[in-house]
């Protein structure tokens, strides 16, 4: 483990704060593995997301740790994954509150997901569930990186939120049980719903495991008028059942070398019991629900990862961490009215369709420390990586998507030099080889001769086969200068390297006489990352200000063609900028506050110059967080936040966006055995139409309406 010399602490700060969420749950919750990181470090905290295993406060661009304690602490709140990364994570975008994350972006871009540095995104097919493949419950922190870096490969070019798996704590065996109850402010018997956790762990000589289970059960969801939000086609989180279960095995050779073996199955399905009533967008009527039988199965999310690592601390002098690890990914959606076929007895029935992609990959690093007088440490490796992908029509089975395969190599090298005991010098270089494969295949044929239908019955055009290679050397330097011992300046530029999603491409060509092997549209996105900032340190007050831009040449855009989502390959340009900030008044209180500004422009004409400005599918509006902890006795502790998102206007005038403020509360209370909370969301019950329904799509259908005041009461006891 490689530490420098000059060990000052440069926390980031996010909403819910470092400091104090402790307060609210107590210390016991820290596990033995992020307690040794902190031990080794100094105070500091490691960024396993950084292939270096950097520190937090000591990277040349701005990065974020989501503490287990708050985690816990937006739990008690709700139990939408994308509403705790929206609340915690500048520049992400508000939560759509459904199962897809699509529009959900990370500094205008998209950020690739990771569990314990196992992809989760899809290069081929963006499904948009990859932040829904492991229950939070199982998760120790969040690290997040901010802008487009090259270090796990494809798929960041906004960011890397990796989850950290919980460890095994100190101890023989370890147990915690916890329930919670969540309802609308009304108690409505559908609203109701409920989560059940229990986790055990140990260590025994040289073993140590961890072992978890979750099951939960969700209610609809009621809008602050007390209607039905609506129900969405491509995934829904209301009206589901969802289970994770998790395993951790490890096993010490001796001090050194460490064999880790982890499992997770994630499976969230919907139950079918409602369908949705149409909204008219032009009279301001959301999209709400009724129950109903909808026609064909429900949408469902189903992965499974696994991951086995080892690592060894001292390999000749060199600190080695290898992993191989394989994915299942299976995301189907609900019926649309794209796919009507008829069945055996003439009648007209609408299938489905349901994403399949398989994943299996190595990565290998090697860190040596200590060169040239204990000024220069290096990192390289070799990342291996190939993806199977289809996206098929349930009932017909025929072929929506044609299987494709991704192979992607990639070695790099990183370095990290002391230039004086106040300036640090970090760069790199990643080297990538990606190869596609795809079979010949026909597209589907979505109109008829009258063009106001659709029928899947028959094929459109013939699509030759192809094998389109690319490769790509990606660059990051950064500069990292110790100013004062309160202030502390830091510059970036860092590359980033995607696939455009290959399966809207593929599926939605038209023109006869097309060859995989010449479409343009298949060339990989490379987004330049440049960003400036600033950290300050006064005791009791932090502060950190970021300014970045984040360019493509051949970005990506998605549009709606005649209704499908077509991805269009335009140059964008974005900047912004991001200031956090928080003040411990006392040991007792601390506030904090977050405010984000985003904007960017796409070459929609291709001119070479950027012309119109990128709509709410793409760009988080502004936004100003707020938040405050408070500890009123040794068992009683509050959590009040408030996120208040800005009005935006853009070209197009049906996207532009009323603003809205929302806030969330918390109480955590100790009790003689166990601990209970209750959280309110939305607290004042505030009737808004989400920032996607508003500013990143013109639809009646996708007009919803966002979750009014909701209730969870929860329960948890560690023995």
């Amino acid at each position: 483990m490689y530490v420098k010399k000059r060990q000052v602490f440069w926390p980031t700060v996010t909403l819910a704060g470092l400091v104090a969420a402790s307060h609210a749950y107590g210390q016991e919750s820290v596990t033995a593995e992020s307690q040794n990181d902190a031990d080794e470090a100094g105070s500091t905290m490691v960024v396993t997301a950084t292939r270096n295993k950097s520190l937090a406060g000591e990277s040349p661009q701005k990065v974020t740790i989501i503490t287990r304690e708050q985690i816990e602490q937006q739990l008690a709140i709700t139990q939408d994954p994308g509403q705790v990364l929206s609340n915690l994570i500048p520049s992400y975008s508000p939560s759509r509150q459904k199962l897809s994350n699509a529009g959900e972006t990370f500094r205008g871009r998209s950020p690739l997901f990771m569990i314990d540095g196992v992809p989760q995104s899809n290069p081929l097919r963006d499904s948009s569930r990859d932040s829904y493949t492991i229950d939070l419950s199982m998760v120790e922190r969040i690290e997040v990186i901010h802008g487009a870096s090259a270090e796990h490969g494809l798929g960041a070019t906004g960011g890397i939120i990796n989850y950290v798996t919980k460890r095994a704590e100190a101890g023989e065996v370890n147990q915690q049980v916890g329930v919670s109850l969540t309802s609308d402010d009304d108690f409505s018997s559908d609203g109701l719903g409920h989560k059940l956790n229990y986790q055990v762990s140990g260590q025994q000589g040289d073993w140590d495991f961890l072992a978890g289970v979750t099951q939960q059960k969700r209610g609809v969801f009621y809008d602050g008028n007390d209607d039905l939000v609506g129900t969405a086609y491509p995934g829904e989180i209301q009206n589901t059942s969802s289970y994770d279960v998790f395993a951790k095995l490890g096993y010490w050779i001796d001090d050194a070398q460490n064999i880790e073996l982890s499992v997770n199955r994630f499976e969230l399905e919907g139950e079918g019991d409602y369908v949705p009533v149409m909204g008219n967008r032009s009279k301001g009527v959301a999209t709400t629900a009724e129950r109903g039988d909808p026609d064909g199965e429900p949408g469902f999310n189903k992965v499974t990862t696994a991951r086995l690592s080892y690592t060894n601390s001292d390999w000749l002098g060199n600190e080695l961490d290898a992993q191989v690890y394989t994915q299942r990914f299976r995301a189907q959606f609900g019926i649309t009215p794209y796919f009507p076929y008829e069945d055996g007895a003439g009648n007209t029935q609408y299938d489905q369709t349901r994403t399949e992609s398989d994943k299996v990959g190595a990565k290998f690093t090697l860190t040596r420390d200590g060169l040239l007088n204990d000024r220069l440490a290096l990192t390289t490796g070799l990342d291996l990586l190939q993806d199977e992908t289809s996206q098929v029509l349930v009932k017909t089975g025929r072929t929506y998507v044609p299987e494709s395969q991704f192979r992607n190599v990639a070695a790099f090298l990183q370095g990290d030099f002391d230039l004086t005991d106040a300036l640090s010098l970090h760069a790199g270089v990643r080297r990538e080889h990606a190869e596609l494969k795809v079979d010949d295949f026909s597209t589907l044929d979505r109109t008829t001769d009258d063009g106001n239908t659709k029928d899947v019955t028959r094929d459109l055009v013939d699509v030759k086969g192809g094998s389109p290679d690319f490769d790509e050397t990606l660059f990051n330097a950064g500069l990292v200068y110790q100013a004062t011992d309160w202030a502390q300046l830091y510059a970036n530029y860092s590359e980033g390297f995607g696939m455009p999603d290959a399966g809207r491409v593929l599926r939605g060509i038209e023109t006869p006489g097309q060859d995989v092997d010449t479409l343009l549209t298949l060339q990989p996105i490379v987004t330049d990352n440049r960003e400036i900032g600033a950290r300050f340190d006064w005791q009791r007050y932090g502060l950190e200000l970021s300014y970045y831009e984040s360019n493509s040449d051949f970005g990506e855009r998605l549009t709606k063609e005649n209704g499908t989502w077509v991805g269009n390959r335009e140059k964008t340009e974005i900047q912004g900028y991001e200031i956090t900030g928080e003040a411990s008044l006392s040991d007792a209180h601390q506030l904090r506050l977050s405010y984000t500004h985003a904007e960017g422009e796409s070459d929609t004409d291709g001119d070479g110059s950027v012309d119109t400005e990128l709509t709410g599918i793409n760009i988080a509006p502004d936004t100003l967080k707020l938040g405050w902890n408070a500890t009123w006795n040794d068992k009683l502790s509050s959590h009040l936040q408030y996120s208040h998102f800005l009005d935006r206007s853009v070209d197009d005038p049906e996207l532009e966006f009323d603003g809205y403020g929302l806030i969330d509360a918390s109480l955590a209370y100790r009790l003689p055995v166990g601990r209970a909370s209750l959280g309110i969301e939305n607290l004042t019950d505030e009737d808004y139409f989400t920032y996607y329904s508003q500013a990143a799509r013109a639809s009646d259908d996708y007009y919803f309406k966002g979750r009014g005041r909701t209730l969870t009461l929860g329960y948890q006891l560690d023995f």
